[in-house]
């Protein structure tokens, strides 16, 4: 498969495949996406777009789009978000996803709130099977100069999808599980197969540390560091970073295992941020080949007309 070269060459030389899901490096920037359980978390009216170009420097680089809403609403105790998903493989196998989020949020007592999410997902996939070449095609000496015999047996498919989550917070303290594909519904695109999507949990954690007391003249430091923890079908992935935030300005890194080194730089005030991450890659196809990994993200925080009474808002880092 001529523009799928470069994927088949990437699970040949890797150790091990880290993920099947599309995963945004600025982890907290799309929140609901992260965790159905953080929809509503803000109160207010909250938008989120995200662009990501995963190894641009292959021929079949990944390109993703994300946008979501969120918002907290009293008459039902919690959060209603709606989660929109492009993401497009080697320019062949295009995914779109389009999610209707529900978090119940509930106090357990003066320190610590528990919220549950649930998300309903409708996912459509295609694959283009012209940009596809195979066997038969090839001359020894010439390439690809043959026509195929193979026929298109499929190439669209819908299904249905379901996920949960939880999140458990305080003022300076936050840790969220979340189980995507409980159903396990099947994926292929070929027809009279069936691939099941296997069932992703991930496991975040955040704290919230102030160096110093905000004062009229002077914007406090604070530091977060964080932990998210994936894994499906056998596979791991750790994500570990911190991001520091003085006034309007937040920077981080993070590692993730034998995978990439991550730098991100955002600016975020009450009403808007904007966030940028590049991957140095750092696994045995190195930064050189893949070109690493570029992600550029939004966000918009609107007023409300009557802001929740009482409500606690979760402390958890921007990007």
């Amino acid at each position: 498969m001529k523009h799928v070269f470069s994927f088949i060459l990437i699970l040949l030389i890797s150790d091990v495949i880290l993920a099947q899901d599309l995963e945004f490096t600025q982890f907290y920037s799309n929140p609901v996406y992260l965790n159905p359980a953080f929809a509503g978390t803000h109160g207010c009216p909250r938008f989120a777009l995200n662009y990501r170009n995963q190894w641009p420097s292959l021929t079949g680089s990944y390109v993703s789009y994300a946008a979501s809403y969120d918002q907290y609403f009293k008459n039902i105790s919690g959060g209603i978000g709606i989660v929109l998903v492009n993401d497009v493989q080697a320019k062949t196998i295009n995914t779109t996803t389009g999610s209707l989020v529900y978090s119940y949020h509930t106090k357990i007592n003066r320190k610590w709130n528990l919220l549950f999410g649930a998300k309903a997902t409708w996912v459509q996939k295609s694959l283009d099977w012209s940009k596809l070449t195979f066997g038969d095609m090839i001359d020894p000496r010439k390439g690809f100069i043959y026509s195929t015999g193979d026929q298109v047996r499929g190439g669209n498919f819908g299904f249905f999808d379901v996920s949960a989550g939880a999140v458990l917070f305080s003022k300076t303290f936050n840790f969220g599980l979340a189980a995507n594909h409980l159903s396990q519904p099947n994926e292929s695109m070929i027809r009279g197969t069936n691939d099941k999507l296997p069932m992703r949990i991930t496991a975040h954690t955040s704290a919230t540390i102030a160096l110093g007391k905000q004062s009229k003249f002077t914007n406090i430091t604070t530091i977060m560091p964080s932990i998210i923890y994936c894994y499906q079908n056998g596979f791991n992935q750790l994500n570990v970073g911190t991001y520091v935030k003085h006034g309007a300005l937040t920077v981080g890194t993070w590692f993730r295992n034998r995978d990439a080194f991550i730098l991100t730089v955002g600016l975020s005030t009450s009403v808007f941020k904007i966030g940028y991450s590049y991957d140095v890659t750092v696994s045995k196809l190195n930064n050189g080949v893949s070109g690493g990994s570029h992600e550029v993200s939004l966000g918009f925080n609107l007023n409300c007309k009557t802001p929740p009474q009482r409500y606690k808002t979760i402390s958890c880092p921007s990007f």
